[in-house]
């Protein structure tokens, strides 16, 4: 009787389970998802709070990471999805990249905008690890790194040369003439510069990887890297519904098909 009455007292306590706080979409002043990379604390050569790096003594124990598949965009994704306007594709007639403003310009209302950096090295800061940078360049210039690269997987050492620069690239997850040929030839000219350098819709990438998918949308092009496609295809999900772009037939079926697996 004794044991039982101790075990009424001291119920079992439920296992924590770890947040990723740094990896949730966040909702923005525009009521749009914010896409977070892995920032310091997240990725798993970070140092914690304590100085030791996970696994070092006196460490706490390092968070287990995400499942495959799990991306914290796809439920807002699964939402939007259905949102989506089904038309076909419009003629490229009349694209210029330059309709999309100055190449990784910082005057933009999207989220690192205005923050003196351009936009290509704020996505390096988000996306790279073991960062160094330009000295006198108030951390804005990234000279060298570590990319993961979420398409193919591989590890990418990243420095800053003429010669080196192009193995990490800044992809468009919606290429612009893929938007411009669903709807983005109505946007402004504000919207379709803040189009360009929204991190929701940039990826730090393998420079081949980039080359590959070309214009792709998700019916014509899907990462390699099969664990990756949930998050690839909910970002073009997301993208298109905040700046009211439209999706093939083809693309749609696509996009439904992929994240019923996720």
């Amino acid at each position: 009787m004794r044991r039982r009455r101790w075990r009424r007292r001291c119920p079992r306590r439920r296992k924590r389970v770890p947040r990723y706080r740094d990896l949730a979409g966040r909702s923005d002043d525009a009521g749009g998802v914010v896409v977070v990379g892995f920032s310091s604390s997240t990725h798993p050569r970070a140092r914690t709070r304590s100085g030791a790096a996970p696994g070092e003594p006196g460490a706490p124990p390092a968070p287990e990471a995400p499942a495959p598949g799990g991306d914290p965009l796809v439920p807002a994704a699964r939402e939007a999805v259905g949102q989506l306007e089904v038309k076909g594709r419009a003629p490229k007639t009349g694209y210029d990249r330059d309709l999309f403003g100055q190449a990784w310009s910082d005057d933009v209302g999207v989220e690192f905008g205005r923050n003196g950096c351009d936009t290509r090295n704020d996505i390096l800061k988000r996306d790279l690890y073991d960062i160094t940078f330009r000295p006198g360049t108030r951390d804005c210039v990234v000279l060298t790194g570590v990319l993961d690269g979420p398409y193919t997987g591989e590890r990418i050492e990243f420095q800053r040369g003429q010669d080196t620069s192009s193995l990490v690239q800044i992809d468009h997850v919606v290429a612009l003439s893929d938007a411009w040929q669903k709807g983005a030839q109505q946007l402004t000219e504000q919207q379709r510069r803040d189009f360009a350098n929204d991190p929701l819709n940039l990826l730090a990438v393998s420079g081949r990887a980039n080359q590959q998918k070309g214009d792709g949308d998700t019916a014509t092009w899907l990462p390699p890297r099969r664990e990756f496609r949930c998050g690839y295809v909910s970002r073009q999900v997301l993208v298109k519904e905040r700046y009211g772009l439209w999706v093939t037939q083809a693309e749609r079926d696509a996009m439904d098909r992929i994240l019923a697996s996720c």
